[in-house]
């Protein structure tokens, strides 16, 4: 499956390069877009559940790495003061 990696920059300037093992996420973010730290969550949460059930359809087990990315975005949101999170690039 073709994977995605995506920069961000979160509320508090930080920059993180996070992973999506489908093109799905291009379905739900787009390079250069603030979003609102909770909208940004939520458009993860799906976009990354989506990869992993794409994963399971193709290769009969879902994708452990597209949990552990949602997992770590639910925790570095929980960190990080109010605000956007800047979609820096798209590579896919």
């Amino acid at each position: 499956m073709p994977e995605v990696r995506f920069e961000i920059r979160w509320p508090d300037q930080s920059v993180e390069s996070c992973y999506s093992p489908s093109t799905v996420i291009l379905q739900y973010l787009e390079s250069g877009k603030d979003y609102p730290l909770a909208d940004f969550v939520s458009r993860c949460d799906s976009a990354l559940s989506e990869a992993s059930e794409r994963v399971r359809a193709r290769y009969g087990y879902a994708c452990s790495a597209a949990s552990d990315q949602k997992e770590h975005i639910n925790r570095q949101a929980a960190e990080q003061p109010a605000g956007s999170v800047h979609i820096l690039r798209i590579n896919s």
